[in-house]
């Protein structure tokens, strides 16, 4: 039986904790995990360092809480489903009626990749919704943007409050429509600048060739050989599924590669292409998944011309 809030819940029980104090996030966390503790349900902790530390000093000794390490699980949205959904298996083979986390995204993530993460809160409700999970997904709002805070509301639920209130959002918006939706698309400054390499309807071969030769040293050698293959994979699906004309622009920075891989079609129509597995034919969905997983960032862009995926490598953060 599951307990607490997401009593008779089935599925996923998805929150946010909005929080302007350290009193206000330990008021909603501390509770939340010790009763998963004292129900013996599993209680787990992503946070990074500093909120970790706060959590890890308000409980009690030998607490039961799981604690995992660092912030490491939120790299990359695919990344993180994928750890989630193993952990999540794993405790559910091991006969858990419910599973407790708290997690937090780090700070770099609020900012000009918040676009991907966006679509990550909002995909999960559907991703982990075959497992007893209740979670909560804490952000500062003294220091998150208040576009992210409307995302943020608009992909979970529920907000839990430091008085044990779980209040409805009022504006959660179904994942089949919020990921449906045309966003704009936050401009890299590298792109202010003419592209070093445009290509129209180029082979995958000379797509992947373009990268090598964007190549200054500037990123890891395996990273430029994800880059190729994400490049590779997003103009063959250009190639075999959009309309022409397929396009293919690189920008070559001090940090980063950027490429943009755009066609005049609609893009895919699985609004969770990237995040998740194909799994009913979507085309070119392998292709999008495999990029999300080889890419330090992949923006989705539907716009009056067609659609763009655009893919960095190395140091995807910039200032708005």
């Amino acid at each position: 039986m599951r307990t607490g809030a997401a009593a008779g819940h089935v599925g996923y029980y998805h929150e946010a904790i909005l929080f302007d104090s350290d009193e206000h996030l330990l008021a909603v966390v501390l509770p939340f995990l010790l009763g998963g503790v004292e129900a013996g349900e599993p209680a787990v902790v992503g946070f990074g360092g500093r909120n970790a530390e706060l959590v890890r000093r308000a409980l009690p000794a030998g607490s039961g809480v799981t604690f995992l390490p660092g912030g490491d699980v939120y790299a990359r949205p695919t990344a993180a489903i994928r750890s989630y959904r193993k952990l999540l298996t794993s405790y559910v083979a091991d006969g858990a009626q419910q599973i407790r986390i708290v997690g937090e995204l780090p700070p770099a993530a609020l900012g000009s990749t918040w676009d991907w993460w966006a679509r990550y809160e909002s995909a999960i409700n559907h991703a982990y919704d075959d497992f007893p999970l209740w979670s909560m997904c804490a952000y500062d709002t003294r220091v998150t943007p208040a576009g992210v805070l409307a995302d943020v509301a608009r992909t979970h639920p529920r907000v839990a409050r430091p008085d044990g209130s779980h209040v409805p959002t009022g504006v959660y918006t179904e994942p089949t429509s919020y990921l449906a939706e045309p966003r704009p698309l936050l401009p890299d400054p590298v792109q202010r600048t003419a592209p070093v390499v445009e290509l129209t309807d180029p082979t995958p071969a000379q797509a992947r060739a373009a990268v090598y030769a964007a190549d200054r040293g500037q990123l890891p050698a395996d990273d430029v050989e994800d880059l190729v293959v994400a490049v590779s994979e997003m103009v063959t699906n250009a190639l075999r599924h959009g309309l022409p004309p397929a396009r293919i622009r690189l920008w070559s920075g001090a940090d980063r590669i950027v490429v943009a891989v755009s066609d005049g079609g609609d893009g895919p129509k699985d609004p969770f292409a990237g995040l998740l597995p194909a799994t009913n034919g979507s085309s070119g969905g392998l292709g999008l998944w495999i990029s999300h997983q080889s890419c330090n960032h992949v923006a989705l862009h539907r716009g009056p011309d067609g659609f763009m995926v655009r893919l960095t490598a190395g140091n995807p953060h910039f200032p708005a």
